[in-house]
């Protein structure tokens, strides 16, 4: 399926996370390691700051055709042409999203308990992202951990691809993979390495490691 080429290392942006360096710089080298998704998360921006810095990241991802996912904010996603939304279970109603999206466009959808899982079978998601699969400083609005043995649950009563987020690293990412994830999304593994671009690529081969295994 395309959608699980795209979701392997997916990478969600964080202004912060990138401690001071130029945000386009941060993207561009981790894309060029190996980042096969981005997220778009702004919680702060107005919305037209949103569409400027998403219109610009659009025209830097489409050189390497990379999709870009607008996190929560259908309007700017329409605005710029985004190739889809991800949303949260505090975000628009998926029910509604839906309608507001052309078909094509990808869909995200967080799910942090099995009867989330169980409620977005009936739904036309391109994915869903367990969140979070580990603790983590950036995901405290959540419930309890997926953990390896919550993943591979969700492996066995979900059709839809899996996606996991929260504490993701080098020493767990082909765990992940085996144990049922498509692929793995990440904020400061890449944000704030040293190296986007060597954190990408490490990831990346440990991705296809799992997947091989």
């Amino acid at each position: 399926m395309e959608i699980e080429k795209h979701i392997q290392l997916y990478l969600v942006t964080d202004e912060k996370a990138c401690l001071g360096r130029d945000f386009f710089w941060v993207v561009e080298e981790a894309v060029k390691g190996g980042v096969t998704m981005v997220q778009l998360r702004e919680k702060e921006l107005g919305t037209r700051a949103f569409i400027e810095k998403g219109k610009r990241l659009k025209d830097l991802l489409d050189m390497y055709g990379v999709p870009l996912i607008i996190n929560d904010r259908v309007d700017v996603a329409l605005a710029i042409d985004a190739a889809g939304v991800h949303v949260g279970q505090s975000d628009m109603p998926f029910a509604i999203l839906k309608n507001l999206l052309p078909p094509e466009k990808i869909t995200g959808l967080s799910v942090e308990s099995k009867w989330q899982v169980q409620e977005a079978e009936d739904w036309n998601v391109s994915y869903i992202a367990a969140s979070p699969l580990f603790s983590t400083p950036s995901k405290t609005d959540t419930e309890s951990p997926w953990g390896m043995s919550g993943l591979r649950w969700m492996r066995d009563n979900t059709h839809h691809p899996v996606v996991v987020i929260g504490g993701l690293s080098e020493t767990n990412t082909k765990q992940a993979i085996t144990n049922g994830a498509k692929g793995i999304a990440v904020i400061s593994a890449i944000c704030s390495a040293p190296s986007p671009y060597e954190a990408a690529q490490n990831l990346r081969a440990r991705i296809v490691a799992g997947v091989q295994s």
